[in-house]
C-alpha cells in the first residue's frame, strides 16, 4: 500500500493547528508532535491510521514517559484520534469533523475527555456520526461535548480562525493548563450534554 504523498492538502490543512497549540502551551513543557502515516487510508480492519497514532503514543511514551496526552485528529483523522485514546496515557481527544461509522466502539473512551466539533455544512463526514459517538461514548462513561459549527465545511476553511482558537482553547483546557470554554465544562456533567451546541457560544455563562 502507497504510503501518503509528503505534499498532502490534508496534512497542510492541520499546520496552523499544530503551530497553533504550540504557542498556546508554550512555557508549560508540552510537547506537540504530528503523526505521519505509513499508510494511506483506513484499509478496512486494518485500520491503519489507527495503529499509527497508537505506534506513535509508544513512542512518545518511551522518549517522554508516562504523560498526560490530548489527541487532536481531523476527518479520518478524528476517527484515528478516537480509536487510539484507548491508550492509558490519553487524557482527552478532539475530533474535528471526524470520520464516524454507524456503530463505531466507544467502550474503551470511558474516563476520557472527549470534545467532537462538526460544521453543518460538511459534505464529506455526517455530523450525524459525530453526535452519535458523544451520546455513546458517554453512556460508556466518557465525559464528551458536541459542538455544532455555523456554516462549518468539511475543510473548515469558512471561518477558519474560529475553528483554530477553539481547538487550541480545548487542547489547553483539557491539560488542565486554563480554564475549559464554560459550555463545555458544563456540557462534562450535565446529562444532557451529549447533545450538539453552538460551538460560536462556548464562552456564554
Amino acid at each position: 500500500m502507497a504510503p501518503p504523498s509528503a505534499l498532502s492538502l490534508a496534512g497542510a490543512r492541520m499546520r496552523p493547528f499544530t503551530s497553533g497549540i504550540a504557542r498556546a502551551t508554550a512555557g508549560h513543557g508540552i510537547v506537540v508532535g504530528r503523526v505521519r502515516y505509513i499508510h494511506r487510508g483506513w484499509n478496512g480492519e486494518r485500520a491503519d491510521a489507527a495503529r499509527d497514532a497508537a505506534r506513535a503514543l509508544d513512542e512518545l511514551a518511551a522518549a517522554c514517559g508516562s504523560v498526560p496526552v490530548v489527541l487532536v485528529g481531523h476527518s479520518m483523522g478524528g476517527r484515528a484520534a478516537l480509536s487510539a485514546a484507548a491508550h492509558p496515557q490519553v487524557r482527552g481527544v478532539v475530533a474535528l469533523a471526524p470520520w464516524c461509522p454507524e456503530g463505531e466502539p466507544v467502550a474503551h473512551l470511558a474516563g476520557t475527555d472527549v470534545v467532537l466539533v462538526h460544521g453543518d455544512r460538511d459534505r464529506v463526514t455526517d455530523p450525524r456520526g459525530s453526535w452519535s459517538v458523544a451520546r455513546r461514548a458517554r453512556a460508556a462513561g466518557a465525559r464528551t461535548c458536541a459542538l455544532r459549527m455555523p456554516g462549518g465545511d468539511h475543510a473548515m476553511l469558512r471561518g477558519a480562525g474560529a475553528w483554530h482558537t477553539l481547538t487550541e482553547r480545548l487542547v489547553t483546557g483539557l491539560l488542565g493548563l486554563a480554564p475549559l470554554p464554560p459550555a463545555v465544562a458544563r456540557a462534562f456533567t450535565r446529562p444532557d450534554g451529549a447533545a450538539p451546541a453552538d460551538a460560536t457560544t462556548v464562552d456564554r455563562a
